[in-house]
């Protein structure tokens, strides 16, 4: 249990470090770049994803699985089904809700954060 645990905070911080990437990226192709908010919400998560396998592929989980490109396809289909969750949620929350753009990308980090740990704990780091 402290061993999940600790993987846990690991996968957290790691997260963390995610989202200030997914956000400065978010935010440079929308309000820079004058993209589309949708699919710049997209280009800050890709990026983010990139960043997190190899950093919890060494840190978190401390994989040595030499079939790495295997290892990461499941990695990239764990976030893509957590990109169309957190995109459902955007819109939800932004254009339903009528919440801050911003705001509602904060809250769908935070719920699809644990689909993000179960599902590479138990499938793709396992």
């Amino acid at each position: 249990m402290y061993s999940l645990f600790y993987k846990l905070i690991k996968f957290g911080l790691t997260g963390l470090l995610g989202m200030g990437i997914d956000f400065g990226t978010t935010w440079i192709v929308k309000e820079q770049l004058k993209w589309n908010k949708y699919i710049a919400n997209c280009c800050g998560f890709l990026l983010a994803v990139v960043c997190n396998y190899w950093i919890n592929r060494h840190w978190t989980f401390e994989s040595v699985n030499r079939l790495w490109i295997t290892e990461f396809s499941k990695f990239m289909m764990i976030s893509l089904i957590g990109l169309a969750l957190n995109t459902s949620f955007i819109y939800f929350f932004h254009k339903k809700k009528k919440m801050n753009f911003y705001f509602a990308k904060f809250l769908a980090i935070l719920l699809v954060f644990i689909w993000n740990f179960s599902a590479n704990t138990y499938f793709t780091f396992k």
